[in-house]
């Protein structure tokens, strides 16, 4: 078995076991949505892969094995435009049961640290903050990593 597709095997079952398995077919029939395990996974392989969502289903395409551990074939592959507005709109809930059920599988060495980062929103989008009376002009970002395995334990963003 490949790295990838080890990886795969693991991103759908933690994928599967946050949003609650509930036996959907990963691919649309007849004009439905996606299963959102297989969303899930398609955007786990794509930050995998280290690459853009249109790069990464490219490479997936190709990879008829790796999609059927989703349970998709290369001609169900959602459009790039697709997963954008899914990851849009995905729930923080959903990540911070996502990033708890990833960090159990690694063994806690009992010493971890906290690193906090701040992003300056001004500089991003001027234009839109000014448009929508958008006031918040920092976020902060505060991660929790364990040590030895460097998995992120927790993570909080304040503005």
């Amino acid at each position: 078995m490949s790295k990838i597709s080890r990886f795969t095997n693991k991103a759908v079952q933690l994928a599967k076991n946050a949003v609650g398995e509930r036996g959907e077919v990963a691919a649309p029939e007849g004009g439905g949505g996606f299963a959102e395990y297989a969303v899930v996974s398609l955007h786990c392989l794509r930050v995998y892969l280290e690459k853009s969502y249109r790069e990464a289903l490219d490479l997936l395409s190709e990879m008829p094995q790796i999609l059927g551990e989703i349970g998709l074939k290369p001609a169900d592959l959602p459009d790039h435009s697709t997963l954008v507005k899914w990851f849009d709109r995905i729930k923080t809930a959903l990540w911070r049961v996502l990033l708890r059920l990833s960090a159990q599988e690694h063994e806690p060495s009992g010493h971890a640290a906290i690193d906090a980062t701040f992003f300056d929103r001004e500089n991003a989008s001027k234009h839109y903050c000014r448009r929508t009376n958008y006031r918040v002009q920092t976020l902060k970002a505060t991660a929790l990593v364990d040590t030895k395995s460097q998995a992120i334990l927790d993570v909080h963003c304040t503005t």
